[in-house]
């Protein structure tokens, strides 16, 4: 399967980023350059109309530029890394390593280094609040904003969010400053958008292109939502906005898909219904409180839903409440498939997420859920979001007693009680060995997962999975849900079963 490689943009090309290129490549949009001095005030939320030809679009965008340049900035970044290795291009080398401490032994220890990078932004208040992304300044001990009129101000950066990748500074000169407005109406798919940026250092740098889709997920956070353009962008762009044919941000340019670093047309922006919210809560707090009930939850697939015996694949799919969380307190169990928050649909795990963590902290609501086949409902308070914690399971030792062993040659695993495997918990049957060609390794189950229920019960021994799957067969279902835990917590898989002959 081919590996697509989604690069965040670190700001401006630097050394110490080299190893993180192939993870962070360039975001989209870029943060603009020198030029003239644009007037100073809103981003002229009133154009003037373009005429768009069928085939060939606007004859020109630099009406469209010339508006919004002002507030497009290019971000400087300052901070101090540690270089692990003192001969630079040798690769790092480990405290283990036998030549570290012969560098060590004569002086040459581990040095901390100061390095430069850029990214772009743009202002969005006559008083100086400028947006841009998170990655660009997260590590950063001094931010310094470079205006279209050839100034350098230092920055303050007011607060910063990683789930978003957003991040808001402020920059004062004691005047106005000119600024840009979010898009007040979300872009189609089709429409124009124009980037105005600093890839690669080069200020004021300018591509267009249309929205290409909506709602990517890229698999960046739990609330991607982006919009997908194919305005051209590279490294350095991150932060910078996307423009509508009025001059308006519709998006925050955060990162593109690049097999090779460079862009290659698809760019992908926070878009400005999320980032302005966001920002709205930094300026104001200095952080973003979400929403929260304590569940991990994933797709229902058709499998899922054939094995659950649900009519639909729509909803989110508790696959692990949290000990003590609100949704636990409210009766929620894992098996359960929400639908609806405070009575609207809810499409997918996705969905439930952001609208759940934009209610924010102690709120109340109500949830409508399936569990059995039967509608249900529960009211709960929501909690606020945590730091990300997730307990891994130790699988350092897959051994298993050998009286314990026991094969299920129809998912072609060989499973032990997690009792006897040192690390694995008291719940369950351990995947000790796994044919890479059966029927659950084709779904995903890896050996050192845990086997915690089959066919909606607990299973302790062969026993019980084979019942399970017996179980399934009886009544006429395709596949076994079983649910599995593993390093990224408890998730449900349905694995295909055979019927039995005759």
């Amino acid at each position: 399967m081919r590996h697509l490689n989604y690069e965040r943009s670190p700001a401006i090309p630097a050394r110490r980023r080299a190893s993180r290129a192939a993870l962070m490549g360039a975001a989209a949009a870029l943060a603009f350059g020198m030029g003239a001095v644009a007037p100073v005030g809103p981003a002229f939320a009133e154009a003037p109309s373009v005429s768009l030809a069928p085939a060939a679009g606007p004859a020109s965008f630099a009406d469209i530029v010339e508006r919004v340049k002002g507030a497009v900035v290019a971000i400087k970044v300052k901070s101090v890394e540690e270089s692990q290795n003192p001969f630079e291009g040798q690769g790092e080398l480990s405290p283990d390593d036998p030549m570290y401490k012969f560098f060590k032994r004569f002086g040459e220890t581990p040095q901390k280094r100061m390095t430069m990078s850029q990214g772009s932004g743009f202002i969005i208040s006559a008083d100086g609040y400028v947006v841009t992304n998170n990655h660009v300044v997260e590590h950063a001990t001094d931010v310094e904003v470079a205006l279209d009129d050839g100034r350098t101000l230092p920055a303050k950066v007011i607060g910063t969010d990683k789930r978003t990748d957003l991040a808001l500074l402020k920059v004062s000169d004691g005047n106005k400053l000119p600024y840009v407005e979010w898009a007040s109406v979300q872009p189609r798919v089709g429409d124009w958008v124009v980037a105005v940026g600093n890839p690669f250092g080069l200020g004021g740098s300018v591509t267009a292109g249309i929205v290409s889709a909506r709602g990517r997920d890229i698999g960046a956070g739990p609330y991607d939502d982006f919009l997908q353009i194919d305005a051209p962008v590279n490294r350095g762009n991150s932060g910078g906005p996307a423009f509508d044919t009025h001059g308006n941000v519709v998006g925050v340019n955060t990162a593109i898909y690049s097999p090779s670093g460079g862009s290659v047309g698809i760019g992908f922006a926070i878009p400005a219904e999320v980032a302005k919210d966001v920002v709205a809560a930094l300026k104001d707090k200095g952080a973003v409180s979400r929403g929260w009930i304590g569940v991990k939850i994933q797709q229902v697939t058709p499998e899922i839903a054939e094995s659950l015996g649900l009519k639909s694949t729509k909803g989110a799919l508790i696959a692990q409440p949290q000990k003590g969380a609100p949704a636990e307190a409210a009766g929620l169990k894992a098996g359960d498939v929400i639908t609806a928050v405070n009575g609207e649909k809810i499409e997918t795990p996705r969905e439930l997420a952001r609208k759940i963590a934009a209610m924010g902290p102690n709120k109340s609501v109500d949830l409508t859920y399936i569990r059995n086949g039967s509608e249900k409902s529960a009211k709960l308070t929501l909690g606020k979001l945590p730091e990300e914690k997730e307990a891994r399971a130790d699988d350092e030792d897959l051994g298993g007693g050998a009286a314990g062993r026991a094969s299920v040659a129809s998912l072609g695993v060989e499973v032990a009680p997690a009792s006897e495997v040192r690390g694995a918990g008291g719940e369950g049957l351990v995947v000790i060995d796994i044919d890479p060609n059966g029927a659950a390794a084709q779904k995903g189950v890896r050996r050192g997962d845990v086997i915690i229920e089959a066919g909606g019960q607990p299973v302790s021994s062969r026993a019980d999975l084979s019942n399970a799957i017996d179980g399934a067969r009886k009544e006429g279902r395709r596949s076994v849900l079983l649910r599995v835990k593993s390093a990224d917590g408890a998730k449900f898989i349905a694995v295909p079963v055979k019927q039995s002959a005759g």
